[in-house]
Parts: C-alpha cells; structure tokens; sequence
C-alpha cells in the first residue's frame, strides 16, 4: 500500500511538472508580439468542480493579458478575476470563456483568480494560467 501510494505522488509530480513544449508555445502564442511573460506559470490538477486560486499584485497604469489554457486540445478554462476583497473584476464566463483577456489597472490592486474547468467539456485535467505584460 505504502508503494502503491508512493507511485502515485510520484507519477502525480511528473503530470504537474511536464511542460511539452508545443503545449507551453501555444499557450505563450496568446501574448503575441504585444506582451511578454512574467516568468511564472501558475498551474493546478484539477477534478470536478475544484477551483484553483492563485494571488498576484498588478501594478498601476500597466496593462497585462491573462492566458488560460488546459493541457489537453480544446480544454476550455473558465477565470475569474477578483480585487482582494472579492468583487468581481472580470469573468471569461460573459465573454464565451476567451481563453485570454488584456486588463489594465489605473491603482495598484492586489487580485485572486480562479481558474476552473467547464466540467460541460472535461472534467479533470491541468489548469495553466500564464500573465504578461504589455511590452
């Protein structure tokens, strides 16, 4: 049993840790020549109706482009984006689950967003959220 289980965190490392590289130029393609990546890929195995939360700050009179993308083709991912005291700023949901979204902040806002999967689509799978910023 103790194998068993140690096999499975294990392989469950690797599924959140691999990055194929067509996956990740994709996903970077929404940034286009307009944006460039903060270096971080925000990233969550998700199951059902689970909702990954991830905290950024987005500084003042900078606009910025969120990316979601599913690991698998057709993934489609639903975000939310909320300023700290979770009033809701945007949603993809209203806008056909775009996979990406440029905001611009006029203050310095401190945001959570939330990434789940249209469980209507596939029901687990890996969550990737990317954010740049305007070049």
């Amino acid at each position: 049993m103790k194998n068993t289980l140690s096999a499975i965190l294990i392989l469950l490392s690797f599924a959140l840790n691999a990055q194929p590289v067509d996956f990740v130029s994709k996903c970077q393609n929404y940034f286009g020549t307009e944006f460039v990546s903060d270096g971080q890929q925000y990233r969550a195995l998700l199951s059902g109706e689970q909702v990954a939360e991830f905290h950024t700050t987005f500084y003042q009179a900078n606009k910025y482009r969120l990316v979601a993308c599913g690991a698998k083709n057709n993934q489609t991912i639903v975000f939310n984006v909320y300023d700290k005291n979770r009033n809701l700023l945007y949603s993809n949901k209203d806008f056909d689950n775009a996979p990406y979204w440029d905001l611009y902040f006029s203050a310095t806002t401190d945001c959570i967003i939330e990434a789940r999967l249209d469980t209507n689509i596939q029901t687990s799978g890996i969550v990737y959220l990317l954010i740049g910023f305007e070049n």
